[in-house]
């Protein structure tokens, strides 16, 4: 047997050091345990208000796994960043996966980032839970197979205040006039409200599609009062809502103004008494919903403000990847897409249970129409909203409201 010499074990030991410089991999024990989230949202623009609900939402859930043991017994790390643009978000989200150690992509808001962050995963062969954008064309002709859709798409939210308005007698034969964010989500909006027009005899008499970076509404509005609609119909995202909306209200023009897009943090911000119409919503805090109470108390307790649609989206999609990891016991690309394929159903504090569809990989679930309640109604500033009946129905499928196989040309 051959004996080593103290001096010959330090020297191997020197060698083996150097050599991690030399391009071998050294082994970081107090980093590998971790399974490490890359997070992107937008946190300064026209949709920042938004942004920083989701990211104290997804916060949240990663502090409640954490404190009850981790996905498979290790901790999350949540890397969370700002998108800022298109092209700054597919490039913090390529550093999340190669340099940074990223497993999955999760989370933006804006249609046109979601893209560039989806193209991104694609390359990668790395799972992306898209959160928050809406655009119908990213879970359409653009979807990719590693790319899984939370939010309601454009068409569900077009169909949820379109059933309600239906139900008011406040389509057919009706003249609209609509303000169109002018990007893809926009542009996206409304296709899906021209089709629903076209279906059910609503006349869109004119369009104006709005830069995002546009704060003063007055040659729009002067345009509005010219072509006298029955109704006006906002196509707009993030804090322009808030500001059309103020602004429609100082005008004090006489046409009815419904929207096919709204977040509640939009809605708060616009104040008591500037809000009026129909509008869609994914979620809202005073959901009668056991499980929902819970989280909303909780978010107060930690935050001292009622949680937004996106800090609820942004918590349930976190648990719902937890969930998969947990039960494919991996962190692997290809075991979790096969768990979600699966239409396995998520507890997403709704009455009924979310689940993806295999062959777009959109998140089947409620949505709600809501009107405004009546000035001196709202119990505070967050309690301006009177949530209507969920739909689809109760006895219907999620599916209803949803673009069909034949109406979304996705192929994974």
């Amino acid at each position: 047997m051959k004996r080593h010499t103290r001096r010959q074990v330090l020297q191997a030991g020197a060698a083996l050091a150097g050599s991690a410089t030399l391009g071998f991999p050294s082994i970081s024990y107090g980093q590998s345990d971790k399974i490490k989230i890359g997070h992107l949202t937008p946190l300064t623009g026209f949709l920042g208000a938004l942004g920083a609900y989701a990211q104290l939402g997804i916060r949240m859930a990663a502090e409640e796994i954490n404190q009850s043991g981790g996905v498979m017994g290790r901790q999350i790390d949540l890397m969370s960043e700002d998108s800022v643009n298109p092209a700054t978000a597919a490039t913090k989200a390529q550093r999340m996966l190669e340099q940074d150690g990223a497993v999955v992509l999760m989370g933006e808001i804006n249609s046109a980032s979601a893209l560039t962050i989806m193209q991104v995963a694609a390359r990668n062969k790395k799972l992306y839970m898209q959160i928050g954008a809406r655009s119908d064309a990213l879970r359409g002709k653009n979807c990719n197979r590693y790319t899984f859709h939370v939010d309601i798409p454009n068409t569900v939210m077009v169909n949820a205040v379109g059933a309600a308005l239906l139900r008011d007698n406040m389509v057919k034969g009706k003249k609209f006039f609509t303000l169109t964010a002018d990007y893809i989500f926009g542009h996206d909006l409304l296709g899906a409200a021209k089709r629903f027009f076209s279906a059910n005899d609503g006349n869109l008499i004119g369009d104006e599609l709005i830069a995002t970076d546009v704060t003063d509404f007055s040659p729009y509005l002067l345009k509005i009062r010219q072509a006298k609609p029955d109704i006006v119909c906002s196509n707009l995202a993030g804090n322009q809502v808030t500001t059309l909306i103020k602004q429609y209200a100082e005008f004090g023009l006489p046409y009815p103004i419904v929207g096919f897009n709204l977040n509640t943090a939009d809605a708060w911000a616009a104040g008591e008494g500037n809000l009026a119409g129909t509008w869609p919503t994914v979620w809202y805090h005073t959901l009668d919903v056991p499980a929902s109470k819970t989280f909303v108390a909780n978010f107060i307790k930690k935050h001292g403000k009622p949680p937004e649609n996106h800090a609820w989206i942004e918590y349930i999609s976190l648990k719902i990847m937890a969930q998969a990891m947990n039960a494919t016991k991996s962190t692997d690309t290809e075991a979790l897409i096969a768990y979600l394929e699966k239409e396995t159903e998520f507890d997403i504090l709704k009455a009924r249970k979310g689940h993806f569809r295999s062959w777009d990989h959109q998140l089947m679930q409620e949505a709600y129409p809501f009107t405004i309640k009546a000035k001196g109604e709202a119990k505070d500033k967050w309690d301006l909203l009177a949530l209507g009946a969920a739909v689809p129905g109760p006895n219907e499928k999620l599916e209803v409201l949803a673009p069909t196989r034949e109406q979304n040309p996705c192929t994974l």
